[in-house]
């Protein structure tokens, strides 16, 4: 009788990958906690709101968090080899990350991203020692991200797909932990509902679980920017639904409806005009002196909406939105007004509406 007997454990390759599991885990207990920032509403209203200020990772956004747990996913599942490279499909602020986990460990990082993605983000993806490489369509980033990790022998990451299974939604210092330990000391310190946008969908979906989990009350709606199809499969049901033009907001929107995203974990959904979000990330700039990118502009409209619904309704009760990213990575961009008419983009309308709210607290319907 015979028997087989393969043995992978090579004590090379296990002392490497103990010592990179042991630099992302290290770099993790290094990093404080993100700030939880008020926005300044009427006392009387009796309703606040909240910006979970993601920009301060060290590599300036939401995606660190992310990034980290991919790394750790990827790492202990044995799909990370010494000298091989890290490959992923991205709009840019993951890639920044993840090329910054990429050096911490010492694997070669390539970014595939529209050709559209700012410069900023090509700059400080180069910075962390990745390599951009620039697609013409958007919606290749997928075949050819795989193609280049099998050409290069190195590991696809797919975000899209592992976002809402890398991030532990139970706790363990994730995004929604975090909120509500920040909360504690509050007036309303289980917030009626969190505001996300969806990039992957794995943000949306850690949110989700953890408030189901711990059994609160929280509702989560999610922000979708135009040309993305996660409102419209969400609506209908549909996960085949695709978009055939690219977001104009970078880092949330997505052509098909990513594997990531889960409809079932979200309350509701609001389709947010491009034009309402740059009107919103400018009102955050005038309101509390902060720019930020435009995927907090998307989700900021959304929550002032609801804050809106609930003086209407003479609810009270917190509310919870993000700020995903810095301006400076989009000065080219949202604060452009060069860029705003190249792209027939009107925000007065939207701009007057906010204003309205917060002089008022009425929601005008006029920017629709």
């Amino acid at each position: 009788m015979s028997t087989a007997d393969v043995d992978r454990s090579d004590p090379a390759h296990r002392t490497w990958l103990a010592e990179a599991v042991r630099k992302v885990r290290a770099e993790g207990a290094r990093s404080a906690d993100t700030h939880l920032l008020s926005f300044p509403l009427p006392q009387e209203w009796g309703i606040d709101l909240y910006l979970k200020d993601e920009s301060t990772h060290p590599t300036g956004s939401l995606k660190h968090r992310l990034a980290r747990s991919l790394f750790l996913h990827a790492l202990c599942n044995g799909w990370i080899r010494p000298g091989r490279p890290v490959v992923e499909a991205s709009s840019g602020s993951t890639a920044v990350s993840e090329a910054y986990f990429a050096g911490l460990i010492g694997v070669p990082f390539i970014a595939v991203m529209p050709r559209t993605t700012s410069t900023e983000k090509t700059r400080l993806i180069e910075f962390h020692g990745g390599r951009c490489h620039l697609v013409d369509d958007p919606r290749t980033v997928y075949e050819v991200s795989a193609a280049l990790a099998v050409e290069t022998g190195g590991h696809y990451m797919d975000q899209f797909t592992y976002a809402e299974r890398a991030t532990d939604w139970r706790g363990n210092n994730n995004i929604a932990e975090s909120i509500y330990q920040q909360l504690r000391l509050e007036r309303y310190p289980e917030p009626a509902w969190i505001v996300a946008t969806a990039g992957t969908g794995g943000t949306s979906a850690t949110l989700a679980r953890y408030v189901r989990y711990q059994q609160y009350d929280t509702r989560i709606c999610v922000a979708d920017p135009e040309n993305s199809c996660f409102f419209d499969g969400w609506v209908n049901d549909d996960p085949g639904v695709v978009s055939h033009r690219a977001s104009r907001i970078e880092g949330i929107g997505r052509p098909r409806m990513e594997p990531s995203f889960v409809p079932g974990a979200v309350d509701r959904m609001m389709k947010v005009p491009d034009a309402a979000t740059v009107a919103a990330v400018r009102l955050l700039e005038r309101a509390i002196g902060r720019r930020a990118g435009g995927s907090t502009g998307t989700g900021l409209w959304s929550a002032f909406k609801i804050v809106a619904e609930m003086r209407a309704a003479g609810r009270t009760g917190s509310v919870v939105t993000l700020l995903c990213d810095p301006g400076d990575r989009y000065l080219d961009k949202y604060y452009s007004d060069t860029w705003l008419a190249e792209q027939d983009m009107d925000i007065a309308p939207y701009t007057a509406t906010l204003d309205a709210l917060l002089a008022t607290g009425r929601w005008s319907e006029r920017a629709r």
